[in-house]
């Protein structure tokens, strides 16, 4: 059975019909309520002036809009949105997501606003970029969870890399959707008078956010990061955390199930997915591997400014129930030369005497585990049903 998705008991629930909501709350709830014919009602309809429907909502035209609204379930198969509390970065596909359409051509437009509020961003005129809400949804009913304001792109990353086309594949046919990345700015509270202004299309400036105010004039987005509190996960935070994150990992799993050496080479690429492409990453034999199995080199820096760092890697293909324990960790530490790290991969998770020495002693070690595995392998856009295809492929580069 899948581990159930841990409810988090310090969110903040906020009714959207309460008349004394003067901001949204970063990570605040705000629920719908029940109409008088019995269905439900939209909150940001009231909190904000958006329509009712769509992922992409927006005040104003959509040729010149005064404020857009993103809405995400953070669940979809097929596309991964994810937000990056840690480091303020929230990745988000467009509206593009069926077969027979052109990479433009969607009902609510909502490519169309993406290209251009982008477009608008890179070619340096940011106060022409309208104001941008994310929210995700949440049970009860139509509830949402209000996750900051943001602009496009994220710290350091190339305007080459935040809004990409990217192909997907439905049957036989193929299909082109918008990959975006966008931060969200160190703002706790949005006021909603400055968001109710920008709807009627007289923006008050003095009630504009000040790390939007300092993005608009400079292009520094400065992100809400949340780094953790603590470093040791629990085993509920390590593995899979819904159905489709658990697909992937048992996919993985059962791949292996008679060739438990196999699993190296599904670990050399997850490790690649991890660490970025630029990586040398030779598997060593079975049994001849001197606690590794693997050994590699990452780069790091670029052309002449750069360094290759190495490490090593252990790969441990384990049932959800069997965790990583001390005499593993401790072998891959033992083996791990100086200025080296090292890199242990499983499908489950770290027991926490393992995890502890590991933190407490400061050994350069990385844990990969079950959730890791699926999140690294969403966000390359493959999902359960295309996992077979994957490892196959693996397979066949290493013959």
């Amino acid at each position: 059975m899948c581990p159930a998705e841990q409810a988090n008991g310090s969110q903040r629930t906020i009714m959207n019909e309460s008349a004394s909501i003067d901001a949204l709350v970063v990570d605040a709830v705000y629920r719908s309520s029940k109409t008088s014919r019995g269905g439900l009602t939209d909150p940001l309809v009231g909190l904000v002036g958006v329509a009712r429907q769509g992922g992409f909502r927006y005040r104003g035209s959509r040729f010149r809009p005064t404020l857009l609204v993103l809405t995400s379930s953070l669940v979809e198969t097929d596309w991964p949105d994810e937000l990056d509390p840690a480091t303020g970065r929230f990745v988000y596909y467009g509206d593009n997501r069926h077969s027979g359409r052109q990479l433009h051509d969607t009902p609510r437009f909502g490519n169309q606003l993406l290209k251009s509020i982008f477009d608008l961003a890179h070619s340096r005129r940011r106060t022409e970029v309208p104001p941008v809400l994310i929210f995700t949804s949440e049970s009860p009913g139509r509830s949402f969870r209000f996750r900051g304001l943001a602009v496009p792109g994220f710290p350091n990353m190339p305007p080459t890399e935040d809004l990409v086309a990217i192909w997907k594949t439905n049957g036989s046919e193929r299909f082109q959707n918008y990959r975006a990345v966008f931060t969200i700015l160190d703002e706790p509270q949005i006021s909603r008078e400055w968001i109710l202004s920008l709807g009627s299309g007289v923006e008050k400036a003095q009630l504009i956010p000040p790390a939007l105010k300092t993005w608009r004039r400079t292009g520094v987005a400065r992100a809400l990061a949340a780094p953790r509190t603590k470093e040791i996960r629990s085993k509920a935070e390590q593995l899979p955390s819904n159905e489709e994150e658990c697909a992937i990992v048992d996919a993985i799993r059962s791949h292996y199930t008679s060739d438990p050496f196999g699993f190296e080479k599904c670990a050399g690429a997850i490790c690649k997915l991890l660490l970025g492409s630029d990586v040398d990453l030779e598997l060593t034999r079975p049994w001849r591997d001197g606690g590794r199995d693997g050994i590699g080199r990452v780069r790091l820096g670029s052309g002449q400014a750069s360094l290759q760092i190495a490490f090593a890697l252990e790969a441990k293909c384990y049932s959800m129930n069997n965790g990583v324990g001390v005499r593993e960790v401790s072998r891959l530490i033992s083996r791990i030369k100086h200025r080296e790290f090292g890199v242990m991969i499983t499908t489950s998770f770290v027991d926490k005497q393992a995890y502890r020495e590991v933190v407490d002693d400061g050994h350069p070690v990385i844990f990969v585990t079950g959730a890791d595995i699926a999140r690294l392998l969403r966000n390359a856009g493959t999902n359960a049903r295309l996992v077979p295809a994957w490892l196959e492929g693996i397979a066949s580069l290493n013959q």
